[in-house]
């Protein structure tokens, strides 16, 4: 439980200083609801890690940090929902099917579930590659492009023309916030065609999504796809989000 509060407080000034680039460590406090003894710690923490870099009464964001954060500091974020939705989603998979899996760490917790089923699993992202690479029974393709630190994935230009030349049954997104009105959104426009082509090449798609991701950040909007029919969450969402995702006939499943 306390883990989960310091990864909570983490990604909050994380936020924070993406939005503003500075901040006191009394803004950052109030912000996160802390005192600010454990804000200095926690600064002292993000600064040996590289993330932030301290100042003379706060912090100031890393050049290097952008976007989301590094891929291997958010992986235990809210773990337990997201264990729970990606078994959720691992239920709705049928052996024999082709599947992509997206990049992000609840589509990860869903890859480590699929060890063993007989499927054809198509992904750019590397660490869902890593779990699956040597299991007999998935057929894995890892999509070609630009390796991104960051995401842990291929992206780019290759990548999106290459989905074009896929079909699958069923595409796992994962996205880095939902709207109020229910637009996905994203950190980075670089993700947003890649996420549009995995939609595009699949019957169907559905989003993995922790109660975090709403209503979500990301000035980068992912256009709905009609094959969108499933939202996956660890909680209910604001209503105005389940109205729209309800008017467009997209079920959301609360596990």
């Amino acid at each position: 439980m306390l883990s989960h509060v310091k990864d909570q407080r983490d990604l909050t000034i994380l936020d924070r200083l993406r939005q503003t680039r500075a901040a006191t460590v009394a803004e950052l406090a109030e912000v996160t609801g802390s005192s600010i003894a454990t804000i200095r710690r926690d600064l002292q923490r993000l600064d040996e890690a590289g993330l932030v870099r301290r100042t003379h009464g706060g912090a100031v964001i890393n050049e290097h940090v952008d976007g989301d954060a590094p891929f291997p500091s958010v992986v235990s974020h809210n773990l337990e929902a997201k264990q729970r939705i990606a078994r959720a989603a691992a239920d709705s998979i049928q052996d024999g099917q082709t599947v992509i899996l997206d990049i992000g760490t609840t589509v990860l917790q869903l890859a480590t579930l699929l060890r063993g089923r007989h499927l054809t699993v198509i992904t750019t992202n590397i660490a869902a590659f890593d779990v699956l690479r040597d299991d007999p029974a998935v057929h894995i393709v890892l999509l070609p492009g630009d390796f991104d630190s960051v995401y842990q994935s291929v992206s780019g230009h290759l990548t999106t023309e290459t989905l074009r030349l896929i079909r699958a049954d069923h595409a796992y997104l994962g996205v880095s916030g939902v709207s109020a009105a229910g637009d996905l959104r994203d950190t980075t426009i670089a993700q947003v065609p890649i996420k549009q082509a995995m939609a595009t090449a699949c019957d169907a798609v559905t989003v993995l999504a922790d109660h975090s991701k709403f209503p979500g950040t990301g000035t980068a909007r992912v256009s709905l796809p009609s094959s969108l029919v499933r939202v996956i969450t660890d909680a209910e969402p604001p209503v105005t989000t389940s109205a729209a995702f309800a008017a467009r006939s997209v079920e959301v499943l609360v596990v």
